[in-house]
């Protein structure tokens, strides 16, 4: 009888891992695309590499007209090496991972190119399609939302 039901309950677990796979595979992906933060002033382009999501920098308003978007540098980076590289094309997020459960995007990193600092990060869908994404400092109670709109 215990045989019969370890091998019920293994077939199960098995089944449903199998079954619910490519659901999770799909869900997963649904962040991925180009998103616009609201109020216009950043475009990102969020993609899969391997197992983690991460985000780049496809557009930002340099709020200086004189000087084209590629001219910026990551001139406050801690790191002196980095420094030089372009803003345009940086990856601002990484390490972001899928969790099916709460249909989240969690344990991530969020790269602030304005000041030079790094943040927790996590991010989810909203019932109406927004990509919310939060920088944190060890608490999500403790940080700040953007918000970004899908643009084909």
């Amino acid at each position: 009888m215990t045989n019969q039901f370890l091998c019920s309950f293994l077939a199960f677990f098995l089944y449903s891992g199998i079954v619910s796979q490519p659901y999770t595979a799909a869900g997963a992906d649904r962040v991925c695309g180009k998103w616009q933060m609201v109020g216009e002033s950043l475009v990102i382009q969020v993609y899969r590499d391997g197992g983690e999501f991460k985000a780049k920098i496809l557009w930002f308003d340099d709020e200086d007209d004189t000087k084209p978007t590629d001219y910026w540098k990551d001139v406050r980076n801690p790191d002196p090496h980095l420094r030089s590289r372009k803003i345009l094309g940086l990856n601002v997020v990484e390490k972001l991972s899928y969790n099916p459960k709460t249909d989240s995007w969690e344990d991530g990193m969020i790269y602030d190119p304005k000041h030079g600092r790094h943040w927790n990060a996590s991010a989810y869908i909203n019932k109406d399609g927004l990509l919310k994404v939060k920088g944190y400092w060890h608490f999500k109670f403790i940080g700040k939302t953007l918000t970004f709109k899908r643009v084909n």
